[in-house]
């Protein structure tokens, strides 16, 4: 084992970074071990300062990390080529810590801080230590003095340095949906299979690059395809089998397919965050009344709906296959509240109008 990783958004809480500290209190890291933490949040930073564990982590040997996604995501502590790297965190999706020959291992934070001690993988029961459990504080710290809220009457300039774009226009919502099935993937695709984490997330805040490798790991020509359709006024339309969107909520998922001119989704099901994120961004996330109608669609045929403004009034649209010549009732499940939000475009729009 090369490295153990404990933290980033999950595993990261107060009590989960006790149960560490405790373990390795008075003790030393395996040498040969790379060993990082990052506190969940400042304020479990905080915590971890007053009551005296950080110190205890920091005399062990770990190296203390940023309070960010981090290493989950392949922003800093990619492991070396072939390693072995235990972590806490939620993801070991191919690629995502950076390094795609690393073996990525998820556990507790008790097995990681065994591990950590031990320099190989371990079951914390087979210590010689006492577990001794951490206790709840009777006061959570919460620190928010640094959030800013501006007012009607302000105008904030917002700096952005050379890498840094503006977001794309969210576009209204249209009656007919013309265009065509520009992908068709599989069962349990994931966020990163959508927006690549790893390497390419130094791009994330300039999202006309970063759409650029949009499914690249499935088809890399993807994003050039929907960009010649954008550009020809025709919508892209991805289809998806089951648990479609699943893995990190990263809202880039729909954010890039929504800049390459994606207008609907089709699956057999969604995972319920990236579901959510496709309704933000304007994208109508639909759903095959009739499963098996997943395999009467390709990619590149053509694809039609008439009176998408209907959703309102009714959960069933007809998609019409224009290559094949066939009609495949598909159905949604918006909330009142999505409704609104896919008719107006898109969260951002919505807003706007509602602050109008």
């Amino acid at each position: 084992m090369d490295q153990v990783c404990i933290g980033s958004c999950t595993n990261s809480s107060f009590m989960d970074l006790m149960v560490v500290a405790n373990t390795v209190e008075g003790k030393k890291l395996d040498p040969n071990t790379i060993s990082h933490l990052a506190p969940g949040s400042k304020q479990v930073f905080s915590m971890i300062s007053e009551n005296g564990a950080l110190s205890n982590l920091i005399e062990s040997g770990f190296r203390i990390m940023e309070s960010a996604c981090g290493f989950c995501i392949g922003a800093g502590a990619s492991p070396k080529t072939d390693a072995v790297s235990v972590r806490t965190n939620n993801r070991n999706f191919f690629g995502r810590s950076g390094t795609e020959s690393a073996g990525i291992y998820l556990v507790s934070p008790e097995t990681a801080g065994a591990c950590a001690l031990m320099g190989k993988i371990s079951n914390p029961k087979d210590l010689e230590i006492e577990y001794r459990r951490p206790s709840l504080p009777e006061k959570f710290y919460i620190d928010d003095s640094m959030i800013i809220e501006p007012t009607k009457d302000e105008t904030i300039e917002i700096y952005r340095g050379p890498n840094i774009s503006d977001p794309p226009e969210v576009q209204d919502f249209q009656d007919e949906i013309s265009g065509v099935c520009s992908i068709k993937v599989g069962d349990k695709i994931t966020t990163d299979d959508i927006s690549p984490a790893g390497f390419r997330l130094k791009y994330r805040s300039n999202i006309p690059k970063y759409s650029s490798f949009t499914f690249e790991l499935i088809d890399e020509d993807f994003s050039d395809r929907c960009l010649e359709n954008k550009e020809k006024g025709i919508a892209n339309v991805i289809v998806g089998g089951d648990s479609y969107g699943q893995g990190s909520s990263r809202e880039h998922a729909a954010l890039c397919p929504m800049y390459l001119g994606v207008k609907a989704v089709l699956a057999k099901s969604f995972e319920r965050i990236h579901y959510a994120n496709l309704v933000n961004f304007g994208i109508l996330p639909l759903l095959f009344e009739n499963e098996e109608d997943y395999g009467k669609i390709e990619q590149g045929d053509e694809l039609l709906i008439k009176n998408a403004t209907k959703i309102k009034g009714s959960k069933v649209l007809t998609l019409y296959n224009s290559t094949k010549d066939i009609k495949i009732p598909v159905r949604h499940n918006l909330s009142a509240r999505q409704l609104e939000i896919i008719l107006a475009g898109g969260t951002l729009n919505y807003m706007k109008k509602k602050i109008a």
